[in-house]
């Protein structure tokens, strides 16, 4: 790579770094769809995403572990599922892969996936007590649905092994597909589907991300089908950008940027989506305004991250950007 390249990589590494470290997110829902963006193949772009998220989730296992915020029983069946989920997909990306439509099929679903997680972050960020409730309901309904076996997680929490094991099958199917290590596909999943506390559910997500994320890694791998270096580019700015992020947590509600969140989702949809008809009909600015997308959103929300916990610290909400990001 060319030094440009590596400074660029460096420092958008910082920035999901600062992302991963607030949000207990790994990252590869930015990373794949900016790697497909500036044109690498889509099997190097997925094998690449999902090193980067077994980088930047060891650390962050290892300090939930030590708060005592995972729940190894939920792990496990979680681990064992997306791991026959992460096989199959990457079988499947490699045999489209062999008839040279996996670039527009991964786009595809990259738009499909970021909209729909994007609008349903951004409902969640605007709903209100009462709506709140039907998420519990939610977690209410599946766990009354006995179907053995049945296991106990942490926080009181009883339910179906097996609907546990569905979930992180089709998680590990999506992660191996499109080269996400499932965080923010699993954390909606735990918290509103199976009522799992949130504490437990980001120490758990981070665990079994790091093990889903290398062994998914580890078989790109073999195939030649991961970027060095750009993983470690990557890696070098998301040390720093982690414990930027992890300081955050202390000052800054979660809920109080949710917002900036899902518009950072929505972006990287439409970024994908972009690029694909800018290759498609030759439409060069098209294909700047998706990588203008892809790091500007990373740019805007954890900038926003920053700037709500510096205006904490400081006790500071008189100008308008403290209001709006700590408000």
């Amino acid at each position: 790579m060319s030094l440009l390249l590596v400074v660029l990589f460096v420092g958008f590494g910082l920035l999901i770094g600062i992302l991963f470290g607030f949000f207990g997110m790994g990252g590869s829902f930015l990373v794949t769809p900016a790697l497909l963006v500036m044109g690498y193949p889509s099997t190097v772009a997925v094998g690449s995403g999902l090193a980067f998220v077994f980088g930047t989730s060891v650390i962050g296992a290892l300090r939930h572990r030590d708060h005592g915020q995972v729940d190894y029983k939920l792990a496990v069946i979680m681990t064992v599922a997306m791991t026959i989920g992460i096989e199959a997909g990457k079988r499947v990306v490699f045999f489209l892969d062999s008839t040279g439509m996996a670039d527009l099929i991964i786009s595809v679903a990259y738009v499909g996936l970021l909209a729909a997680v994007g609008v349903f972050t951004l409902h969640d960020a605007r709903q209100s007590d009462e709506a709140q409730s039907d998420g519990r309901t939610l977690a209410d309904r599946v766990q009354s649905l006995e179907i053995p076996p049945m296991v106990t997680l942490r926080g009181d929490v009883r339910v179906s092994a097996s609907i546990i094991f569905a979930i992180g099958l089709v998680i590990g199917v999506l992660s191996g597909f499109l080269g996400v290590g499932g965080g923010f596909l699993l954390m909606p999943a735990m918290m509103y589907g199976l009522g799992v506390p949130a504490a437990i559910a980001v120490g758990t997500d981070i665990l079994q991300i790091t093990i889903s994320g290398a062994f998914g890694a580890f078989r790109y791998a073999q195939l030649g089908a991961v970027s060095l270096p750009v993983v470690a580019a990557l890696l070098a700015g998301s040390a720093l950008g982690a414990r930027i992020g992890a300081g955050a947590t202390k000052l800054v509600d979660e809920d109080a940027i949710k917002g900036y969140f899902a518009a950072m989702l929505l972006a990287g949809s439409v970024a994908v989506a972009s690029k694909e008809l800018g290759s498609a009909y030759g439409l060069e600015v098209l294909n700047t305004v998706s990588i203008v997308l892809i790091f500007g959103a990373a740019i805007l929300v954890s900038g926003a991250v920053v700037l709500a916990a510096v205006c904490r610290l400081r006790g500071n909400k008189s100008g308008t950007w403290c209001r709006l990001t700590t408000s």
